[in-house]
């Protein structure tokens, strides 16, 4: 059984982040996260993709509209051989939206949809990486108790690697990465 996963936001990781991206013609995968993937998923990791979509609490579009964005991002990873597991989302956003929904427990930092993945794939959470561009992806991963936690500069995959080097691609980098991880 796998009880490890890479945790993955979106915006800026997977894909360049163009500012509430919702439509197909407006993403832009990042040069090198296919075959980043592909090399932790040879290595026994699951893929969740964790990203809060505040767009929805700010009435830019609609659920439907992420999910059908969704649904045709994880089909490209699927055309390149690479499975995501799972992909949660938080669509509140503390100014925005109903009152009684923008104090939740998902919006990073807040570590909520780290751990429902960790609950429904029991996840070893020490086994896990988080892989943001962003301070609150760290800090989200750091609540959740997430082993390895790398943050990349956005849209190039520029990384700051555990023991605080810095890298020029978080492809060239996923083999020490994962030695890494697997030497503590």
């Amino acid at each position: 059984m796998t009880n490890k996963a890479v945790f993955l936001d979106r915006d800026g990781v997977i894909n360049v982040d163009h500012g509430y991206v919702y439509r197909k013609e407006d993403f832009e995968f990042v040069d090198g996260i296919f075959e980043a993937c592909r090399r932790f998923q040879e290595q026994g990791y699951l893929l969740i993709v964790v990203t809060n979509q505040s767009g929805i609490a700010r009435n830019m579009y609609t659920e439907p509209q992420f999910q059908e964005l969704t649904d045709w991002m994880v089909e490209r990873f699927k055309e390149q051989g690479v499975t995501i597991s799972k992909v949660y989302h938080c669509p509140h956003h503390p100014d925005f939206g109903p009152a009684g929904e923008r104090d939740c427990d998902c919006r990073k930092p807040k570590p909520g949809m780290i751990l429902r993945g960790i609950e429904e794939f029991e996840l070893d959470p020490a086994e896990c990486i988080m892989v943001g561009d962003k301070p609150s992806d760290v800090a989200a991963a750091e609540r959740a108790g997430i082993g390895t936690k790398v943050r990349v500069s956005t849209g190039s995959l520029f990384v700051t690697l555990p023991n605080n080097e810095a890298s020029l691609s978080l492809l060239t980098h996923v083999d020490q990465i994962i030695h890494d991880r697997s030497s503590v």
